[in-house]
């Protein structure tokens, strides 16, 4: 008998399940466009999200409850925020533009990347894609930076952080 090994979640798989959040039933080409990434990694992505109950298997489509909860409550810990030297980059968190007098402010915080403007402490992002998609996605952008707050946050900027993601991620559908 050929036992199954234990599949575990990427931090590259967020940016996947939330992108499918707003996307529902998205084809893979489209998905993986979107995402900066490549059609057999879109692939992956859903299996293991399918795998691990935060999408419905064969829909690709968000089991939204099961997303809301994992992201406000288990995330942090399986993909801790990783900061690092301060840098020029795209604004995450309390420091991205559509999330300004939503979350307390802190200093700046920033994924690095060579088409941002702004400088502030970075933080490594959950993909080396979420830069590029999160430009093209404003939606995808809110999200990442919600979840990216609720990462760095205090236990104040967390709370309000995952009560405006729980509350997006339950009105999304585009």
């Amino acid at each position: 008998m050929v036992m199954r090994s234990q599949t575990s979640l990427s931090p590259g798989d967020i940016p996947f399940a939330l992108r499918l959040a707003a996307h529902t039933g998205e084809q893979y080409e489209s998905l993986a466009s979107a995402l900066s990434s490549s059609t057999s990694s879109a692939h992956r992505a859903v299996g293991r999200l399918e795998e691990a109950g935060l999408l419905i298997p064969g829909q690709r489509r968000a089991n939204r409850e099961a997303l809301k909860e994992f992201l406000v409550h288990g995330a942090r810990y399986a993909f801790p925020a990783v900061r690092g030297p301060e840098t020029r980059g795209v604004p995450t968190a309390w420091s991205a533009p559509g999330l300004e007098g939503a979350l307390p402010q802190g200093p700046p915080v920033v994924w690095p990347s060579e088409h941002g403007r702004v400088r502030g402490e970075a933080v490594i992002p959950l993909s080396a894609s979420v830069p590029d998609a999160a430009r093209r996605d404003p939606w995808l952008y809110d999200m990442l930076a919600l979840f990216d707050a609720i990462r760095l946050g205090q236990s104040r900027d967390r709370r309000i952080a995952a009560q405006l993601l729980e509350r997006r991620l339950s009105a999304s559908t585009l």
